[in-house]
């Protein structure tokens, strides 16, 4: 009779249990059937505990939604990129470019009228105030063949002044072909019209080239390329010395255009012709003096000029064996 009474108590007990699981099983204790009861019921927390777990959660919430809201962007703020449109402008952009070309051509070179600039006498053709300046030159050096020159180019003081500046290394590199190397140059870049058409400076009423410069006492090379679209001649160029002479003081560097000597490949070829002005595309810096260390050169503008003074058309001798299309 006890033991009834005890199964019936313990059965009305786990009545009030919560899980359906717990009280499907009659034989469990009042103990099991109070713990099952108690964690399945969520404690009750204290009114100041409970209004600041709310704003927590509200907290994280908000900063949730916003940090979603700052990574997806809405369909109507996302830019339109449309390949079409960008052609068009391209192409809009070149014809306005083509049709100023064409008005400065009828007005005189450059947009200029013909008698301003055939009385011209002097002209700034690069000068450096600013990045864009830069822009129109590129550097390079032995990197290219596996050597370990280095350079590079930036502006210099107060932005009035260009500043190539690296360091020469005359080691060979370890590929089994080069046995010689050690060079850094600066390079300008041919000047491109609409469509891409090269553009080219006329210098034919002017016989010298003027510079401003200064350097460490290194001699560099002075390079001069005519038109290259002929394969045959991208190897090509027309070259004279540069003496800087070091110390903080600038120097005026004046070069005629009839001492520079014609190379071919780096190598000065028996056969010298002289150079045409009126088709330059390019000028160059080039250092290869075979002595190891740290090198700067400074360039405040690079001009040409007339030099009344200066009456010779050509430096070099030529002979109908060396050349014989001239003598034709």
């Amino acid at each position: 009779m006890a033991l009834v009474h005890k199964l019936l108590n313990g059965t009305y007990i786990l009545r009030k249990c919560l899980k359906p699981s717990v009280a499907s099983c009659p034989f469990l204790g009042t103990r099991s059937a109070d713990y099952c009861s108690s964690s399945l019921e969520k404690p009750a927390a204290a009114p100041g505990k409970a209004s600041s777990q709310r704003k927590t959660e509200g907290n994280l919430e908000g900063h949730h939604q916003r940090e979603v809201a700052l990574d997806i962007t809405s369909p109507e703020d996302k830019p339109e990129v449309s390949f079409d449109k960008a052609i068009k402008e391209e192409i809009k952009d070149h014809f306005r470019r083509l049709k100023n070309d064409i008005v400065n051509h009828w007005i005189g070179p450059e947009g200029r009228p013909l008698h301003e600039v055939l009385r011209e006498q002097a002209k700034v053709v690069w000068q450096f105030r600013g990045k864009e300046d830069l822009d129109k030159w590129i550097v390079t050096s032995d990197k290219a063949i596996g050597g370990r020159s280095e350079v590079f180019l930036k502006m210099g003081k107060s932005n009035r002044s260009a500043l190539l500046y690296g360091t020469l290394s005359s080691e060979a590199p370890q590929d089994g072909e080069s046995d010689r190397s050690g060079y850094c140059a600066m390079i300008s870049k041919i000047p491109r019209g609409p469509f891409e058409r090269k553009r080219f400076y006329d210098w034919s009423q002017f016989n010298t080239l003027y510079l401003r410069v200064r350097g460490d006492g290194r001699p560099w090379m002075v390079n001069i390329r005519e038109d290259m679209d002929i394969i045959q001649r991208k190897d090509q160029m027309y070259s004279y010395f540069m003496f800087t002479r070091g110390g903080p003081y600038w120097q005026e560097v004046k070069i005629p255009f009839s001492k520079f000597f014609f190379s071919n490949r780096g190598r000065i070829r028996d056969a010298q012709y002289q150079l045409l002005l009126d088709k330059i595309s390019s000028i160059g810096f080039t250092l290869a003096d075979k002595v190891d260390g740290p090198f700067f050169l400074e360039i405040d503008f690079i001009g040409v000029f007339t030099d009344p003074a200066h009456t010779e058309e050509f430096a070099y001798e030529n002979s109908p064996e060396l050349s014989p299309r001239l003598f034709k």
